[in-house]
């Protein structure tokens, strides 16, 4: 696929969330049809993306990466938005993170010349595919992990023409993937400095699983893992393992990012790229991240108004009020997510009327079925045919129950839009 076609597809009414009466469009003229949420252009349920915050965001994270001198390499499984993967990179970003060969494809067809595996590879498909890639794109740096003798010997069999290049990960006992003691990391790190098939850009580790929005125990889950990661290391830099003239030290996810920077540029005996890995943070959300997110500003001296901000919502339809304190939502599980969190009111808009109200304090969404969610509450003068919006608390699985939304400006009007090929 070409770059254009995957910037630029075409849209059209078998899409959710695109009206039913227009002539599909290609991407780039969404923006020009003069369409507005509010004045109810677009069938509900529809995601949208704000504009304003999207634009902050993306300027946020990169100078956050700039000035601690760290480079950003987006976890583009996030969005797996060609257009949004654009953007980061235009913004500054060293490349993205993706977590398999194929998300991958997606990001260098969108222009990635960097991109970082974040998970091991070991399908001979899958590596055939990389070095099909890297024959393809002469410019193109893939790298991915390893965490087990294993996993090399499988790569090794298939007798590869060149090396991969390949980060041994730090793991954590109970967790998921990576060697779970320093020794471990050691022996790997030494096996694929051995073997031909292979080649030790850095090391890796993944902190995000341990955060609990708890200050401390945040900084104790962090520094624990941070420093079993710097031993590993400094040990393979004394021994002079690593085989590359600058060492990848990677690490941070979108929620305790900022306790894994001081880990990532130790002074070695060559110089140090050190990569954070956060992908959340590019539309953010208005629950759970927002509470771990309020934590780092904390640390960083940021005040809330002041870093990332909410740039994703959901609208949605009073489709039925069969019961006192209860309205029925016509959008669901196969709309919004629901694993780290219920959806959130935001604001309600009554039938005819172009001006959003905020919500009761009470207003909560406590159960969802595939195509509704339950709204409780005091629902007051609600009636059947207004509108609400939703906020979100996991933006990765919004992203991937819509293939295109719209993005909007602050009056909800339609500037702008995105794909996503997941």
């Amino acid at each position: 696929m070409s770059v254009d076609k995957i910037l630029d597809p075409l849209l059209g009414p078998s899409d959710k969330g695109f009206p039913q009466q227009a002539p599909a469009l290609p991407r780039s003229q969404i923006g020009a049809q003069g369409w507005s949420v509010i004045d109810g252009d677009l069938p509900l349920p529809l995601a949208v993306i704000r504009q304003r915050e999207l634009a902050h965001n993306l300027g946020w994270m990169q100078r956050f990466c700039d000035e601690r001198g760290i480079a950003l390499a987006p976890h583009g499984k996030t969005t797996m938005s060609p257009q949004l993967f654009r953007r980061q990179l235009d913004a500054g970003a060293w490349g993205l993170t993706l977590a398999t060969v194929g998300q991958a494809r997606v990001a260098i067809e969108a222009g990635a010349r960097n991109i970082l595996i974040a998970n091991q590879v070991l399908a001979e498909a899958d590596l055939r595919s990389i070095e099909w890639l890297k024959r393809r794109h002469a410019d193109l740096r893939l790298l991915f992990l390893v965490d087990s003798a294993a996993q090399v010997a499988l790569i090794e069999a298939l007798q590869p023409d060149t090396a991969f290049e390949v980060l041994v990960e730090v793991g954590v006992p109970g967790g998921r993937t990576g060697c779970r003691t320093r020794d471990d990391a050691l022996a790997l790190a030494r096996r694929v400095k051995a073997s031909p098939a292979l080649a030790l850009a850095g090391i890796e580790c993944y902190e995000g699983l341990g955060a609990q929005a708890g200050d401390a125990q945040d900084r104790q889950y962090a520094d624990a893992l941070m420093q079993r990661f710097t031993e590993v290391v400094l040990s393979a830099d004394r021994e002079r393992l690593f085989e590359r003239d600058q060492i990848v030290l990677s690490a941070g996810g979108s929620a305790i990012f900022d306790l894994v920077v001081p880990g990532l540029k130790p002074q070695l005996a060559r110089p140090v790229l050190g990569l954070l890995r956060s992908g959340c943070y590019v539309t953010h959300d208005q629950g759970n991240y927002t509470r771990l997110v309020s934590l780092v500003n904390r640390r960083i001296g940021c005040d809330d108004t002041q870093g990332l901000q909410p740039a994703m919502e959901l609208w949605a339809t009073v489709q039925s009020l069969p019961e006192p304190g209860l309205a029925i939502l016509a959008a669901g599980k196969r709309d919004i997510s629901y694993d780290l969190g219920m959806p959130i009111p935001l604001q309600w808009l009554r039938r005819g009327s172009r001006a959003l109200q905020p919500v009761p304090s009470d207003w909560r969404i406590p159960g969802m079925n595939d195509q509704h969610a339950y709204l409780r509450g005091t629902l007051g003068d609600l009636a059947v045919g207004d509108r609400v919006v939703l906020g979100l608390s996991h933006p990765c699985t919004t992203f991937d129950k819509w293939r295109w939304m719209p993005v909007v400006d602050e009056g909800y009007r339609v500037v702008d839009a995105i794909v996503t090929c997941f």
